[in-house]
């Protein structure tokens, strides 16, 4: 189920209706506690995004970029953009302050096309 709506960034609820209907006697408690075993294990990656709802989505360990979120104060949409551009500043961080950067989260909240439009 989760496999099928890769490109979303799905809380623990969302999923629970998604298979809900697939698998009626599931549990809540069960989704939750799955998901927190693919997070331990590094399959998934849990998300704040500032609505009070951890979203979970896949891990990407085999990218050697990062990539990044644009958070509708609108709809809630979460949507990804991928760019390097923080890569050089990664550098330039590790030379001057001797610090190794192993990761690095950014999220940039705004309005998307359709509730800046509304607005």
């Amino acid at each position: 189920m989760f496999l099928e709506q890769e490109d979303r960034h799905l809380s623990a609820e969302e999923l629970y209706m998604l298979v809900k209907h697939q698998n009626p006697e599931i549990g809540l408690a069960t989704v939750y506690r799955t998901l927190d075993i693919l997070a331990e294990i590094g399959v998934l990656i849990k998300n704040d995004f500032g609505d009070g709802r951890t979203r979970y989505e896949f891990s990407r360990k085999d990218e050697h970029h990062h990539h990044h979120h644009l958070i509708c104060l609108g709809c809630g949409n979460v949507s990804e953009f991928d760019d390097d551009l923080l890569e050089s500043l990664e550098a330039v961080i590790t030379k001057r302050n001797q610090f190794k950067v192993m990761d690095h989260d950014l999220k940039f909240y705004g309005y998307c096309r359709k509730c800046e439009e509304a607005r």
